[in-house]
C-alpha cells in the first residue's frame, strides 16, 4: 500500500480549534441568530443555542483554529527521525500567516503531499476557510479551486482505510489500538480543548497534545506501507 509515496514527501498536519469567543453571550446577535439556526439541527429539544456553544468550534463560520501542527520524516541512515513544529496562539491570522509561508516552502516540488486523518473533511478546508476569513492569500497546496482530482496533494489516513466505503467512519484512536500503535496517555482530549483554551489559557498544552495526533498519523502511514515504526525518542520537537 501507498508504495509510490516517498515518506519524506509527506508534510502530517493536525490542527485544534475552538469557539470565535468564550462564551455565547459575547458574540455579535446576528451572530447568536445565526448560530440558533445552525444548532437547531443537532441539538436536544431541551438545550438552547447557548447550552450548545461550546461545539462552535468544529465549525470554521463559527470557531478559529488556535494550533496548527505540522511534522515530517527525515531519514538519517537506517533511522527515521519525526520532526514537529507548531503554530500556535491568540492571533488566529498571525499563525495562519506563518504556516502558510511554511507551507508554499513545503511544496515546491510537485511530489510532496499534506497528510492528515480525515483531513479532507476538516482539517485542509478548515484551515482554508480561515485564511480566507482572516484575508489571508491561500497557499497553492490549499486553493484546489478548478483542480482535477489528481492534481489535489492530500493524503488522508482516514479515507486510505474506507477503501472506497463513504459510509465508514473510523478514528485515529482505533487505528492506533488495532494496529498496536503505541500512544502515550493524554491528559486531556479534543472535547477539552475549549476548556483548556478560555478557562486555562494553556496553550503550550494544546500544542503538546495536538503534536501527539500527528505522531500517531504518521504511524499510521508507516503501518500502512508495512515499515517499522519511529521509536518515541527519536521524536524530536522544534519550538517557534
Amino acid at each position: 500500500m501507498l508504495d509510490g509515496v516517498k515518506l519524506e514527501d509527506l508534510l502530517f498536519i493536525d490542527i485544534e480549534t475552538v469557539s470565535g469567543e468564550a462564551n455565547f453571550d459575547k458574540i455579535s446577535p446576528k451572530l447568536q441568530d445565526l448560530w440558533e439556526k445552525k444548532s437547531n439541527y443537532f441539538r436536544n429539544e431541551e438545550e438552547s443555542a447557548s447550552d450548545v456553544y461550546d461545539r462552535a468550534g468544529i465549525y470554521s463560520e463559527f470557531g478559529k483554529i488556535v494550533c496548527i501542527s505540522t511534522g515530517v520524516i527525515v531519514r538519517k541512515g537506517t533511522e527515521k527521525f519525526f520532526k514537529v513544529k507548531s503554530y500556535y496562539g491568540h492571533d488566529e491570522k498571525e499563525l495562519l500567516a506563518e504556516f502558510g509561508q511554511m507551507l508554499d516552502r513545503f511544496c515546491t516540488k510537485p511530489s510532496r503531499n499534506l497528510c492528515a486523518h480525515n483531513g479532507k473533511e476538516f482539517d485542509f478546508p478548515y484551515i482554508a476557510r480561515r485564511m480566507l476569513i482572516n484575508g489571508l492569500k491561500l497557499p497553492k497546496a490549499l486553493n484546489i479551486a478548478g483542480k482535477k482530482p489528481w492534481e489535489i496533494k492530500f493524503l488522508d489516513t482516514m479515507e486510505l482505510w474506507k477503501f472506497g466505503d463513504y459510509k465508514h467512519y473510523t478514528s485515529l484512536a482505533l487505528l492506533c489500538e488495532i494496529f498496536n500503535i503505541p500512544t502515550p496517555k493524554d491528559d486531556i482530549d479534543g472535547s477539552m480543548v475549549g476548556k483548556v483554551y478560555w478557562e486555562e489559557n494553556d496553550l503550550e498544552r494544546i500544542a503538546i497534545y495536538c503534536e501527539k495526533d500527528i505522531l500517531a498519523t504518521a504511524q499510521l502511514i508507516l503501518r500502512y506501507k508495512g515499515e517499522d515504526l519511529i521509536p518515541q525518542i527519536n521524536f524530536e520537537r522544534v519550538l517557534i
